[in-house]
């Protein structure tokens, strides 16, 4: 199993940055993505960002060419960098790792969630 944790979070100004982690700890036999959603307030839980076993990213459209997802597999650790925030990215924002148990099934790992509050 795995247990994730993310940091970073907090209270920034439009148009500033924060980078978020997530650190994975525990074992599965493989992890195939690992990737970032969010949950404003009254709103659904929606897809951010991710990245997947060869290194290909892929971003919302709300968020691409303002956020950067990246890795640190000696870490186990995954990154979400992000720049030029607006007030409609504030959520708690959840890292997510997919892969394969040692059983051979798919599993599908969430952290707490980390607040980002963007506010002047």
């Amino acid at each position: 199993q795995l247990q994730l944790v993310e940091s970073g979070g907090g209270l920034v100004q439009p148009g500033g940055s924060l980078r978020l982690s997530c650190v994975a700890s525990g074992s599965i036999f493989s992890i195939n993505g690992m990737g970032w959603y969010r949950q404003a307030p009254g709103k659904q839980r929606e897809y951010v960002a991710s990245i997947i076993g060869g290194g290909r990213t892929n971003y919302a459209d709300s968020v691409k060419g303002r956020f950067t997802i990246s890795r640190d597999n000696a870490k186990n650790t995954v990154y979400l960098q992000m720049n030029s925030l607006k007030a409609e990215d504030t959520a708690v924002y959840y890292c997510n790792f997919k892969g394969v148990s040692y059983f051979g099934e798919d599993v599908d790992y969430w952290g707490i969630g980390t607040l980002v509050t963007v506010s002047s």
